[in-house]
């Protein structure tokens, strides 16, 4: 995912240049990455840092951020609730925008499986997310998104992770089920069932470039904000 930011960014993509990347595998060759953030030494350049790196980078990421004033796009997945908790105490001094999928067209999918959830109370809801063998965390972060979203227009909606089993299906239960194989960049699907009609709202990544230009825009939309803690909804809300 860096790859893909970085090419966008040569291709000046909503204006983005890149300043410095950070890659503990840079070996010195390339002079706009380096291995660590402290050898990032051009930080009054930077306006936004855009992290595809992984979870447990946040609170370092973050702290770099807070000490240089930058605003932060944080486009990984599968958070410990600590490192959440590191991400919302930073959105109090810097702008940051968090998101458990960089797609625009995963906030289109969000709102029509709300307007379905709430159109059709009695319905049956179950969200079946499918991605690559390499993915670390199930169910991933973008299911539970969409889960969590639902349960705005169901308070009295839980997600069931990976039924197994005796017993039938719950009432007020959102089923979450994660297939793990080949290269698959992302899909996911989700069920809306009565007894006599069913919808499937369905959204697949072609390409991983779809979430870098995401994270551009996210970060674009991030400059010259306040602080806080910003999401896809609210670049959805700034579109409409």
């Amino acid at each position: 995912m860096g790859r893909e930011v970085a090419a966008l960014c040569e291709k000046g993509l909503r204006g983005a240049r890149l300043a410095m990347g950070v890659d503990p595998s840079a070996d010195g060759t390339d002079a706009l990455c380096v291995s660590s953030l402290s050898e990032v030494k051009n930080a009054a350049e930077i306006d936004c840092v855009v992290d595809f790196s992984h979870h447990s980078c946040a609170p370092a990421l973050l702290a770099f951020c807070k000490e240089n004033k930058l605003a932060a796009v944080v486009a990984t997945t599968g958070h410990t609730p600590e490192e959440k908790e590191a991400i919302f105490a930073a959105a109090k001094e810097i702008p940051v925008f968090y998101s458990g999928n960089m797609s625009l067209g995963i906030a289109l999918l969000i709102e029509l499986a709300k307007t379905a959830a709430r159109t059709m109370p009695e319905a049956e809801i179950e969200i079946v997310e499918t991605h690559h063998n390499r993915k670390l965390d199930a169910p991933s972060g973008t299911a539970l998104m969409i889960a969590d979203a639902i349960g705005t227009v169901r308070p009295e909606a839980y997600s069931h992770v990976g039924r197994a089993g005796q017993g039938k299906r719950e009432k007020n239960e959102i089923g979450i089920h994660s297939l793990r194989m080949g290269n698959v960049v992302g899909i996911h699907e989700v069920i809306v069932a009565t007894d006599n009609q069913t919808i499937t709202l369905k959204h697949e990544a072609h390409n991983r470039a779809l979430f870098a230009e995401g994270a551009l825009a996210a970060a674009q939309f991030l400059c010259g904000r306040s602080a806080g803690l910003y999401t896809m909804d609210d670049i959805v809300r700034a579109g409409e």
